[in-house]
C-alpha cells in the first residue's frame, strides 16, 4: 500500500576475468563477451536492460591471480567508459587487498560517483576517506547481524562519511539456511530503521545475490547427476528468481543477478 517512487533496481554482474566455473546455461548469454569486462557490460546494458553494473574484481583475490590495483583501477575506467548507468565495483572480501585496490579504483574515478566496497569494520578508514575524497559512494558490509551494520555505519559516519551516501549490505544467502538467516536480518534492520526510527540503519540495502546462487551446487548439477532436480537450466534460473523476490519482500533496494532471464523475472515482479 502507498506509492513507492524509487522502485528497487536490478544491477547486472561482469566480471574481470573469464569465470571458469560457471555451467552452460549462464555463460551461453555471455559467451561472446566473457573475457572482455567492458564490451559485457555494454551488452549488459543495451540488450538485457541492466540498470546498473557490478564490476566483480575477482582477479585481485590474493589467493587467486592476486592482479594489482593499478589492473583493476584501469579495469574499472574501462568498463565506466562503456556504460551509461550506475557502476558498482565489488571487491573479493579479502579486507587488506580490498582496501588497497578500492583507494586506486576511487582515485583513478575521481568524482564519478561509483559505489565501492565491500567495506568492513576491518578497512572502513583507509575505503571511507578515499570515497569521500574522491566523491564516491560506499558499501558498508557485515556478516549477517543487525548490531554489526550498525556499527560499520557508525564507524563510516564518525569518520565523516555523509550517511547518504552509504548502502548496507548485511550479506547475501543463496538458498537455505542462508536465505532465511539473511532475509530476518534484513527484516529487523528494517523495522528499526522505519519503526524504531534507528537513523543509522535507513539505508538503501544492496544483496549480491547471482554471485551465491550459482555458486551452488544445485545451480551447477547436471540432469544425469540429479535427475530428480528436473531441468538444470531452469531450476537455476528460478533459484535466482525466487532468491530475488524474496530478497525484494525483506527490502532489497538493489539486486545484483546474473541471469538475464531471473532479471526478466525479478523485473516484472518490481513492475507488478
Amino acid at each position: 500500500e502507498g506509492d513507492m517512487p524509487n522502485k528497487p533496481k536490478v544491477a547486472m554482474e561482469v566480471w574481470d576475468m573469464k569465470p571458469e566455473d560457471w555451467p552452460e546455461s549462464v555463460t551461453a548469454p555471455f559467451k561472446d563477451v566473457l573475457d572482455n569486462p567492458a564490451a559485457w557490460a555494454k551488452k549488459c546494458v543495451e540488450e538485457y536492460g541492466a540498470q546498473a553494473i557490478v564490476l566483480q574484481l575477482k582477479s585481485i583475490d590474493p589467493n587467486d591471480k592476486d592482479a594489482s590495483p593499478d589492473e583493476a583501477a584501469a579495469t574499472a575506467q574501462k568498463v565506466l567508459d562503456a556504460i551509461n548507468v550506475p557502476l558498482i565495483v565489488w571487491g573479493c572480501a579479502v579486507p587488506a587487498k580490498d582496501e588497497e585496490v578500492l583507494k586506486k579504483v576511487a582515485e583513478v574515478c575521481q568524482g564519478q560517483n561509483l559505489i565501492i566496497g565491500p567495506v568492513e569494520e576491518k578497512n572502513y578508514k583507509g575505503i571511507g576517506a578515499a570515497a569521500m575524497g574522491y566523491g564516491h559512494t560506499v558499501i558498508s558490509s557485515s556478516p549477517i547481524d543487525v548490531n554489526l551494520a550498525k556499527q560499520v555505519n557508525i564507524l563510516l559516519e564518525n569518520l565523516g562519511v555523509n550517511l547518504g551516501n552509504v548502502i548496507v549490505d548485511p550479506t547475501t544467502g543463496g538458498l537455505g539456511y542462508g536465505l532465511e538467516y539473511s532475509y530476518s536480518v534484513m527484516e529487523r534492520l528494517v523495522q528499526a530503521a522505519m519503526t524504531q526510527g534507528d537513523d543509522k540503519l535507513q539505508n538503501p540495502m544492496i544483496n549480491n545475490l547471482g554471485n551465491e546462487v550459482w555458486k551452488c551446487k544445485e545451480a551447477k548439477q547436471s540432469v544425469e547427476e540429479a535427475p530428480e532436480l528436473g531441468d538444470p537450466e531452469r531450476r537455476a534460473i528460478l533459484m535466482e528468481a525466487v532468491g530475488a523476490v524474496a530478497y525484494l519482500l525483506a527490502g532489497s533496494s538493489i539486486l545484483i543477478m546474473r541471469h538475464p532471464e531471473s532479471i526478466r523475472l525479478a523485473k516484472s515482479f518490481i513492475d507488478l
